[in-house]
């Protein structure tokens, strides 16, 4: 930070160090509102994660997100990703019964309806970590945070387990 003092008598030094000051909090001021805004964006009033965990079979492997996306709104929410600092990609997916054949499949999307619910459970909708790092390991937590549609986003906490959802 550099500050210019112009040698001239006294009170138009203090008036140039005055606009200084003031030019530094209102750019202080800007930089806690910008710092500030994704912090409250990240809150979706009306939207609530439960039940979230990540099942990790083994270190090298993908592993599954679970959870339960609720909609207490009055409008239909649309989830597009995830994203999580745990997972070199987090996309969601679905297992499919096709004639007796299960299979995964990637999808764009996931409607949540007004005032309904999304599960992300064994068997259908889940998360796939692709390419965990270290940080996903039995018995810690990694934060996900979901994306949406309108350009909202939601962030929880899930807890890391093993096969067995224990």
């Amino acid at each position: 930070m550099f500050f210019v003092v112009i040698l001239r008598p006294r009170r138009a030094a203090t008036i140039h160090w005055l606009a200084w000051s003031n030019l530094l909090g209102s750019a202080l001021c800007a930089l806690a509102l910008a710092l500030s805004y994704p912090a409250a964006r990240a809150a979706e009033p009306g939207l609530v994660i439960s039940q979230p965990w990540l099942r990790l079979i083994m270190p090298s492997r993908p592993a599954a997100g679970y959870f339960v996306l609720s909609n207490n709104t009055d409008r239909t929410r649309t989830l597009i990703g995830a994203a999580s600092p745990a997972c070199g990609a987090l996309m969601l997916h679905r297992s499919v019964n096709d004639n007796g054949q299960e299979r995964m499949e990637m999808v764009m999307s996931a409607t949540v309806p007004a005032h309904g619910e999304v599960k992300f459970a064994p068997g259908g909708y889940h998360l796939m970590c692709v390419s965990p790092t270290a940080a996903l390991a039995r018995g810690r937590s990694v934060s996900i945070t979901l994306r949406f549609k309108d350009g909202g986003s939601l962030a929880a906490s899930f807890p890391v387990r093993g096969a067995t959802g224990e």
